[in-house]
């Protein structure tokens, strides 16, 4: 007679997408370790054990704590049972698993499905009694089973090459580090006023978390990250398209003088939330806060990447004014705007920031790229703009003397305005060095690079920026431009496609005419001057119309072109580059070049690419632009 099955003990419980593993000591999801420590997971297993029945307090302290060891149990039963609905999701307000009766204790609510745990074949067998089979079946089963294992081990064999060689080339080919996305906290104080202040954390995040390590950490650039606000699109599509390895998402609620925020650390390969907080602040320590939040990130991404140097942040000199800190945020997010409005009001905001608390560097770095950029978008005298742009970084690198965007923009300012290269590449390479993700520093770099005509140095510098900053427009449309510049014109003909098609309204991707006409493109460089006109028929637009008439040998429509051009001027002094495409265009070459000595005399960030740009490859032949090639140290042609 067969001895009766032994009891198998419940060792796994499995609810929705998790398993409890209790021999083990883990919870999974979807098959995924998750991280939870130990006393929430003893607490877990009691609800589990009685689901759908109340489990007191008591019965908790005595399975959680029965040693009798002093606590504050209370605080501690609430910081445990807060710490498991972190790990599963659930709240108290709506609960899908954990169930708070009163004062009494907590109810599991859900299904939950026990699983025989087998730890050796010989539970299994006696799990479910079977009848003894004869010598001859059992020894063909024993045959079967020999080949059925023969088999199995071959195909695992064959499978653990498979994946070790995935693996391995997928090694050699991987970044040399992990990359963060820090994606837009999420303004949930219902105020569209108060945009500002949540763009304002993620940008501070991203720059506090950027300089934690970045020899061993990659952080994905503002410009990329902003293009996903109010994204619905799946996290994982996100960080693919941004190239990211984990995911710090959160949101901010303001009101009553305090500033709650709350914030996750997700791995993007797994969906696993690594890491989760609220933090609640007054508005007055809202440094605090982001201090308190960058400290607890950098030690546990470090602790997960299993760093061995230790976390540190610059130290630089933030602002200490409250009233200065939030007048610099909105700075930001005005000059983030890229208008003439927009770039006005962050001069307006960053001054208020600096009457307020003058010993804040990041306030006059930011306002010399502010005054910068005016410049360079041709809202004023280059003259007027860069002077108050250099004072500005000056006092920046002052205050701060490792602040990585003071030194970005005083290379600005010596690159499009001094034309002192070497000074530009010192502090480049200096602001790089201070900050190696610092994506705009990259950027100009290789800018610098490629109007010097070292495109060997200028590309790689260039993808360092592209990788981030993965959506960034003008990083994306610079790189078709460098390609351009480098005569490499099927190349950058599918670059500028490719930012097209992200935004065919962006003006900078307008070169691609050029490669077009270079190509001897015209059908397509008269469609894209067609889709052009649509969304902006301005000076530029009609100086482009030229220089197609032109290279295309419509030589009869050139002149009318030209006379857009030159009424625009008479109407509204424009800059001198869309001149000097028109003049090449028409052939008149002398007042072309009138107008390249026009843009050196007012010192207009123009003249720096006129050494690689082939737009001007017909004036090479002329000695004045020749004298200046000379006179600026620019190359003369590729």
């Amino acid at each position: 007679m067969a001895e009766p099955a032994r009891p198998i003990p419940v060792l796994k419980f499995q609810f929705g997408p998790f398993v409890v593993d209790a021999a083990a000591g883990e919870l999974r999801k979807h098959g995924v370790r998750m991280k939870i420590q130990e006393r929430p997971l003893r607490l877990l297993l009691a609800l589990l054990e009685k689901p759908g029945e109340l489990v007191s307090r008591e019965e908790l302290r005595q399975r959680i704590w029965p040693d009798g060891t002093f606590v504050d149990f209370d605080h501690n039963i609430s910081s445990c049972v807060n710490k498991l609905r972190g790990a599963l999701n659930d709240t108290a307000r709506s609960p899908r698993y954990i169930e708070t009766v009163g004062s009494r204790g907590y109810r599991f609510v859900a299904t939950c499905q026990p699983l025989p745990e087998f730890d050796h074949p010989e539970q299994e067998a006696t799990a479910v009694p079977q009848s003894t089979p004869s010598a001859e079946s059992s020894l063909r089963a024993n045959k079967w089973l020999i080949a059925v294992a023969l088999l199995a081990v071959l195909m695992i064999a064959a499978t653990a090459y498979f994946l070790w060689s995935r693996a391995r080339n997928q090694a050699a080919t991987a970044k040399s580090r992990p990359v963060l996305a820090v994606l837009p906290f999420a303004n949930l104080t219902g105020d569209a006023g108060q945009e500002y202040f949540s763009d304002g954390l993620t940008e501070e995040m991203i720059s506090r978390i950027g300089q934690l390590d970045p020899q061993h950490m990659g952080v994905i650039a503002r410009t990329s990250v902003m293009h996903y606000k109010n994204s619905t699109d799946r996290l994982d599509k996100i960080a693919s398209e941004l190239g990211a390895n984990y995911v710090l998402e959160g949101s901010v609620r303001r009101g009553s003088g305090s500033v709650r925020v709350t914030a996750e650390l997700i791995q993007v390969s797994n969906q696993e939330r690594l890491w989760a907080r609220d933090f609640t602040h007054q508005e007055s320590d809202i440094l605090l806060l982001q201090d308190e939040i960058t400290r607890d990130i950098a030690d546990e991404i470090h602790q997960i990447l299993g760093l061995s140097s230790t976390p540190s942040i610059h130290s630089a000199q933030h602002a200490q004014n409250y009233e200065a800190h939030e007048l610099y945020l909105k700075g930001r997010y005005s000059a983030a705007k890229r208008t003439s409005q927009g770039l006005h009001q962050s001069v307006e905001f960053f001054e208020q920031a600096i009457a307020k608390d003058p010993t804040d560097a990041r306030s006059f770095a930011a306002l010399a790229d502010s005054y910068s950029l005016m410049s360079s978008y041709y809202q004023g005298s280059p003259a007027e703009y860069m002077t108050k742009a250099k004072a500005a970084a000056l006092k920046a690198v002052e205050l701060d003397d490792n602040l990585a965007e003071a030194h970005t923009s005083l290379a600005l300012i010596a690159q499009n305005y001094d034309w002192d290269w070497k000074t530009a590449e010192q502090q480049y390479l200096r602001a790089i060095a201070l900050d190696p993700n610092y994506a705009t520093a990259h950027h100009w770099y290789a800018e610098l690079l490629a109007i010097r005509g070292r495109f060997n140095e200028a590309f790689p510098e260039i993808e360092r920026a592209r990788r981030l900053d993965p959506v960034s427009l003008i990083v994306a449309a610079d790189y078709a431009v460098f390609l351009h510049y480098s005569r490499q014109y099927d190349r950058a003909i599918q670059q500028f496609r490719t930012v097209l098609e992200m935004d065919p309204t962006f003006p900078r991707v307008q070169i691609v005419v050029s490669a077009y006409c270079e190509k001897g493109m015209y059908k397509e460089a008269f469609a894209q001057l067609e889709q052009w006109r649509k969304v902006d028929d301005s000076v530029w637009r009609w100086a482009t119309v030229a220089y197609v008439d032109s290279r295309s040998g419509q030589t009869a429509q050139v002149q009318d072109a030209l006379s857009h051009v030159e009424r625009m001027n008479a109407n509204s002094r424009v800059g001198p580059a869309p001149l000097i495409l028109a003049y090449v265009a028409a052939g008149q070459r002398e007042k072309a070049v009138d107008q390249v000595e026009r843009a050196y005399a007012e010192h207009s960030p123009v003249i720096t690419a006129i050494g690689v740009d082939p737009v001007y490859d017909s004036l090479r032949g002329e000695p004045r632009f020749q004298a200046l090639l000379k006179k600026l140290d620019l190359p003369n042609g590729k």
